[in-house]
Parts: structure tokens; C-alpha cells; sequence
């Protein structure tokens, strides 16, 4: 148990020096490059995918492990599973997703349209069910079961609601 928690703090470490590295490459482009908002806004792409991937995989594991005995080595299995997503792929894509967002959103004049800010209240509720999923990562790590499979079954889909309505206000740009 012990090894296991220094190579989860060695992975979170490692994490944490891409992220600082690769906003520090994120700097260097916008201060030399003439195409910084197609910089970002291929970086926004980029992270909203690895988050989505993830708010859409850890459920999936929740289910699973939901499903298998407290303590057995499937469990213990998932513990890893589950904390290393949440901490080393979706914190990471979470925050780079709403740095380079926002900076879009600012550089593009478009924080007085209508269809950002329903696209805002998408993107609050995607990052509410993020802090919601990480609380379970942390519960199901204490060996508890905080809901069942056909829960998380259900929550499984609400990033997918939540991605669909994102994605046409980003593209359509209705109001």
C-alpha cells in the first residue's frame, strides 16, 4: 500500500511538471506567434478531449467496481484505475480545457453572446460533474460504495448530455 501511494505521488508529480511544461510552451506561442487563437483553440481541443474521455471512462470503472467485493484484488485494481484517471488525465485536461476556453472566449470578444453563456452553464455543469466523480474516486478508495452500478449507469450519460449541448452552442453559435 505504501509503494503504491509514492507512485501515485510520483505520477502526480509527473503530471503536474507536463501540465507546468506544456502552459509554459502555451506562453511561448501566444507571445511569438501571430496564430496564437488557432494555437489555443487547437489546445482547447485537445484537452476537452482527454477530459471527455475520462468523464466518460470513470463511470464505466465505477460500475464495475461497484460490482466486485470490498478489498479483493479487483477492487484495489480499481482504486489505482480510478485515481490515476481522475488525478493525472482529467484534473489536468479539466483546467486546460477552461484556461484555453477562456482565452478563446476573451480573445474572440464573445463573453456578451448569448450562446456562450449557455454554453458556460454547459461547461459549470460538465465541471460539477467532474468534482462530483472525484468525490467518488475518493469514496470508492475508503473501500465504500457510494452508489450502486445502476447509478452510475445513469450518470454515465450526463456528460454525453452535457457534451451535446456544449458542442452546438461552440459550433452553431444559435443566439
Amino acid at each position: 500500500m505504501i509503494g503504491s501511494t509514492s507512485a501515485g505521488a510520483r505520477s502526480g508529480l509527473r503530471a503536474g511538471i507536463a501540465l507546468c511544461v506544456f502552459l509554459l510552451v502555451a506562453v511561448l506561442i501566444y507571445a511569438l506567434s501571430d496564430d496564437s487563437y488557432l494555437w489555443f483553440k487547437a489546445f482547447h481541443i485537445m484537452a476537452v478531449i482527454a477530459w471527455m474521455a475520462g468523464l466518460f471512462y470513470l463511470p464505466r470503472l465505477f460500475i464495475y467496481h461497484s460490482e466486485v467485493v470490498v478489498g479483493s484484488e479487483s477492487s484495489e485494481l480499481f482504486k489505482t484505475m480510478e485515481t490515476r484517471l481522475y488525478r493525472i488525465i482529467m484534473n489536468p485536461a479539466m483546467m486546460m480545457a477552461w484556461i484555453f476556453g477562456l482565452f478563446i472566449a476573451w480573445q474572440g470578444m464573445w463573453f456578451s453572446a448569448g450562446w456562450l453563456h449557455v454554453k458556460l452553464l454547459g461547461v459549470i455543469a460538465m465541471t460539477g460533474m467532474h468534482v462530483y466523480f472525484g468525490r467518488a474516486v475518493k469514496a470508492f478508495g475508503r473501500d465504500q460504495r457510494p452508489m450502486n452500478a445502476r447509478h452510475w449507469r445513469i450518470m454515465n450519460e450526463v456528460p454525453a448530455a452535457l457534451m451535446i449541448l456544449i458542442v452546438l452552442m461552440a459550433v452553431l453559435k444559435p443566439f
